[in-house]
C-alpha cells in the first residue's frame, strides 16, 4: 500500500443527551475539522470522516471495522462534546490500529460577548477530551495526544509525524521478508527471535535457498538485461571497461540479470524486504551489489550478512519517508576519524548502500571484493549528502527487542577517497563521538542500521509506542550517566510489564 492509499478514520464522541439539533451542529463541525486536516500537506494519508460516535454499540464496531480494514492504518479520536467515556471501553479495547487523541475544539477564539449555556454545552472538548483520556489511561491504551486547533500549523506537522508511524506500523504489520541463505556464521546479533517478532511487529521472516535465486536469475531473458544495462547508461556514470564494448561489460550484465530475478522473485512472493548473506551465494556468480542497492532505492528492505531485524527496519523506515527530501539506507559503522575535535565516523558496507542518499549522480564501477570467493561485483559508488540524519537499530535482547536511535549530522569527507570503491557516508554523532560511541555500545544496539535523512527521532518514538518496543535516543542532550540510568529503568519496566 502506497502513503497516498492509506486511510486515517477521523472519529468524534458525544452523545445523545444533547438533542439532534446539538448532534447535527457537532457533525457539521466535526466533518469541518476533518476537512482541515485532509487539506495539510503535512498529512499524506487519506482524512476519512465518520459519523459521531454516541453508543457503545456503534463505537465497538467502529473500532473492530478500522481494525479489519487494510486500507485503515490509524484512527484519530476527537471529544467534540462531552462523551462518558465507559461508552469507549469495548471499543478501545478491541482497537488494533494506533490511535490519535486529538484534543481540539470547533473553534479558534472564544466569542466572549456571545456566549451563552447553548454554546457552553455544544464546546465541551475541554472536558470532554479529559474524559476520554483517563479511560484510555485507565485501559493502558498505546496513543499519541496532541493539543491545539487544526489550523496551527504545528498541530498538522505533528499529526503528520503520527501519520507516517501509522503507515511504518501497517508496513511492519503485513511485511513478508525472505532471507536467501543464513545469517554469517559466528555472528551474535543479527540472530533473534522470528516468532517473537512476528508476535511483536507482524513481519513474517522465512528462508530460502540461494539456488531458488539462481534458477530465477538464469532464467532472466537477454532482452530484460538490455533495458536494464540502458537503464543503467541514463541514470549513472558507467565506468568505462562496463560500457558495451568494455572487456567488463558482461560482468555489468550479469549485475543486470541478478537484478531482474531478484527483482522478479520479490515480486512473485509479495515480498518486501529480503537478506543475503556473502558465505552463501550459490550458484551466483558474483555477490548481488548493484541489485540489491537499486531494488532498496525502489523501497525495499535490506540486510547483509542475513540481518533481517536491519531489513524490517529499512523496509519500515522507506515507506515512512516516502514523499519526503531524503532517502534512507543499510548502513554499517565502519571506522573513525579521532583527531580531537574533528571526530566523525565513516559508514558503509560492503556494497550495499542506497542511492536515496547520494550526494551527486552515482558511478557504476566494477573492482575486486576480498570476500565471498566470486567473480569481481559491480556497485555504484557515492558520497551521502550532506545534512541532518539519523541512525537506528533493533537488537533483540532476549526478553524484547530495543531500539536505539542516535541523531547525526552527515557531511563531506575532508580529502577525496579514490581508493574506496564503495558508496559511503560521513557523519557527526550528536552529541559527540566519545558520548556516542560509549552509549551506543552500553545499549548493546547492532552494527548494522539504518541512516534516514528523510525521518527522525519523533516518527521513531510514536512508531516505538505504536509496536510497544522499547527505544534509546542519543541525542544532543545525552550523558553517559543519564543513559545508563535509563537503560536500568527501562530494563526494570520492561520486564514488569512482561510479566503482567
Amino acid at each position: 500500500m502506497t502513503t497516498q492509499a492509506a486511510e486515517i478514520w477521523f472519529l468524534t464522541g458525544s452523545q445523545g443527551l444533547y438533542g439532534e439539533d446539538t448532534l447535527r451542529q457537532v457533525a457539521e463541525q466535526s466533518r469541518q475539522i476533518a476537512d482541515l486536516l485532509g487539506r495539510s500537506d503535512q498529512i499524506e494519508p487519506n482524512i476519512v470522516w465518520k459519523p459521531v460516535l454516541t453508543e457503545p454499540e456503534a463505537i465497538h464496531r467502529i473500532c473492530q471495522e478500522a481494525s479489519s480494514t487494510p486500507e485503515c492504518v490509524g484512527v484519530i479520536a476527537w471529544m467534540h462534546t462531552f462523551s462518558p467515556a465507559k461508552m469507549w471501553i469495548a471499543g478501545l479495547d478491541a482497537l488494533r490500529t494506533p490511535l490519535l487523541h486529538l484534543h481540539t475544539q470547533a473553534n479558534v477564539a472564544l466569542p466572549w460577548a456571545d456566549i451563552d449555556m447553548d454554546f457552553m454545552n455544544l464546546n465541551q472538548a475541554a472536558h470532554g477530551d479529559r474524559e476520554f483520556g483517563f479511560v484510555q489511561t485507565r485501559l493502558g491504551v498505546a496513543r499519541t495526544t496532541v493539543a491545539g486547533h487544526v489550523s496551527d500549523p504545528e498541530v498538522g506537522r505533528r499529526i503528520g509525524v503520527w501519520s507516517r508511524a501509522a503507515v511504518g506500523q501497517a508496513t511492519m504489520r503485513s511485511l513478508k521478508l525472505a532471507r536467501f541463505g543464513d545469517n554469517m556464521r559466528g555472528v551474535a546479533v543479527t540472530e533473534g527471535d522470528k516468532v517473537e517478532a512476528q508476535l511483536r511487529f507482524g513481519v513474517s521472516v522465512n528462508t530460502y535457498a540461494v539456488n531458488d535465486l539462481v534458477l530465477a536469475v538464469d532464467a532472466v531473458a537477454d532482452a530484460e538485461v538490455d533495458t536494464l544495462v540502458k537503464e543503467y547508461d541514463d541514470l549513472y556514470q558507467v565506468a568505462p571497461e562496463l560500457r558495451a564494448g568494455g572487456d567488463r561489460h558482461d560482468s555489468l550484465r550479469y549485475a543486470a540479470r541478478i537484478e531482474a530475478g531478484l527483482r522478479g522473485f520479490l515480486t512473485d512472493g509479495g515480498f518486501g524486504a529480503f537478506t543475503t548473506n556473502f558465505e552463501d551465494l550459490g550458484g551466483l556468480r558474483q555477490l548481488p551489489g548493484l541489485a540489491v542497492q537499486r531494488l532498496m532505492a525502489d523501497g525495499y528492505g535490506f540486510g547483509g550478512e542475513g540481518d533481517w531485524k536491519t531489513s524490517l527496519l529499512l523496509a519500515t523506515i522507506k515507506k515512512m519517508g516516502a514523499g519526503r527530501s531524503g532517502g534512507a539506507s543499510f548502513m554499517e559503522d565502519y571506522t573513525y576519524h579521532l583527531v580531537p575535535g574533528e571526530e566523525r565516523i565513516l559508514g558503509a558496507h560492503m556494497l550495499e548502500v542506497c542511492p536515496t542518499i547520494a550526494g551527486a549522480r552515482p558511478t557504476t564501477e566494477i573492482h575486486p571484493l576480498g570476500i565471498g570467493g566470486r567473480e569481481d561485483p559491480v556497485r555504484l559508488v557515492f558520497d551521502a549528502a550532506s545534512g541532518p540524519a539519523v541512525v537506528v537499530g533493533l537488537a533483540d535482547l532476549g526478553d524484547r527487542f530495543r531500539l536505539v536511535a542516535n541523531e547525526i549530522d552527515v557531511v563531506q569527507p575532508d580529502e577525496p577517497l579514490p581508493k574506496l570503491p564503495v558508496a559511503r557516508a560521513v557523519w557527526k554523532p550528536r552529541p559527540n563521538l566519545r558520548t556516542s560511541a560509549e552509549s551506543w555500545l552500553m545499549a548493546g544496539a547492532p552494527h548494522h542500521t539504518v541512516l534516514s535523512s528523510a525521518i527522525g527521532v519523533e516518527e521513531l518514538t510514536d512508531l516505538a509506542d505504536m509496536v510497544r518496543t522499547e527505544l534509546l535516543v542519543i541525542d544532543n542532550d545525552t550523558t553517559t550517566r543519564q543513559l545508563t540510568k535509563e537503560i536500568r529503568w527501562n530494563q526494570a519496566y520492561h520486564r514488569l510489564a512482561n510479566s503482567l
